[in-house]
C-alpha cells in the first residue's frame, strides 16, 4: 500500500487542487497506486447502485500523443472563448490576478498534456449511443463522484490531477483511438502525475453567505 499523506479529511478536502505546473513529467507512476486510488473511487455511490462506470487509464506514450492533440485542438477554440479564464474582467484585483494564474496554468497543460505519465477517462455505460433527453444529473451523477474521489485518493497518496473535459469536443475521435464502445461516454479527464512538493493550500472562494440560501432562495 502506498504511504499516504498526513492529512485529515478536511485539510485533504479543501487542498485536492486541480495541479497543472507542478506536475511532475519525468517521474513514472506505478500502475499498482493507480489501483489502489481507483479502488477508493469505486465506494462512491451510483444510481441504483448500477456502478456502470469505467475508468481508461492511458499510459502508452502513442496514446496520450493522441488524447493530447484533441484536447490541445479544443482548447485552442476554448482559449478565444468568453468563458476562459483570462477572458474574464473583474472589479477585484485579487479575482482578476487569480484568473490570469488559472489561464496561465491552463495554456501549460495544454502544451504538456503528452508528456504528463498517465492520463485517466472517467466514462460511464448508458445503454445506447445516445445521451438521455432531459436533466442527465442522475448519469453523471452516477461516474463524476467517483472521478472526485480518485483525485482525492490520488492527493492523499502524493500525486496531483486536474478536472478537464475539453477533448469532449473530440469525444467519438478520442474513443476510436481507444477502443471505447459507443455505448460507453466519456465524462471527464484527468491527467495525472507525482507532484513537485506536497504543501497545497485552500484556494480563494467567494463568501459562502452569498451563494447560501435556507428553507428557499
Amino acid at each position: 500500500m502506498a504511504q499516504l499523506l498526513p492529512l485529515d479529511p478536511d485539510q485533504l478536502l479543501s487542498t485536492t487542487r486541480s495541479v497543472r505546473k507542478r506536475l511532475d513529467l519525468e517521474r513514472p507512476v506505478p500502475l499498482e497506486v493507480l489501483r489502489e486510488s481507483l479502488e477508493v473511487a469505486l465506494q462512491a455511490p451510483s444510481g441504483s447502485n448500477k456502478q456502470g462506470w469505467h475508468w481508461i487509464v492511458v499510459t502508452d506514450a502513442a496514446k496520450r500523443k493522441i488524447v493530447a492533440g484533441h484536447y490541445a485542438r479544443s482548447f485552442d477554440l476554448y482559449r478565444n472563448s468568453a468563458g476562459y479564464a483570462a477572458n474574464h474582467s473583474s472589479d477585484d484585483a485579487g479575482r482578476e490576478a487569480t484568473q490570469k494564474r488559472v489561464a496561465s496554468s491552463a495554456e501549460y497543460l495544454a502544451e504538456v498534456m503528452a508528456e504528463v505519465p498517465v492520463l485517466v477517462i472517467g466514462a460511464i455505460e448508458t445503454g445506447t449511443e445516445e445521451l438521455p433527453a432531459g436533466n442527465q444529473a442522475g448519469l453523471w451523477g452516477s461516474l463524476l463522484p467517483a472521478a472526485w474521489s480518485l483525485q482525492l485518493a490520488l492527493r492523499a497518496r502524493g500525486l496531483g490531477s486536474a478536472w478537464t473535459t475539453l477533448h469532449l469536443r473530440y469525444e467519438s475521435e478520442v474513443a476510436e483511438a481507444l477502443g471505447i464502445p459507443p455505448t460507453v461516454r466519456q465524462g471527464v479527464l484527468l491527467p495525472v502525475a507525482y507532484t513537485k512538493g506536497t504543501d497545497f493550500k485552500p484556494a480563494p472562494r467567494q463568501p459562502l453567505d452569498e451563494v447560501l440560501h435556507v428553507d428557499g432562495w
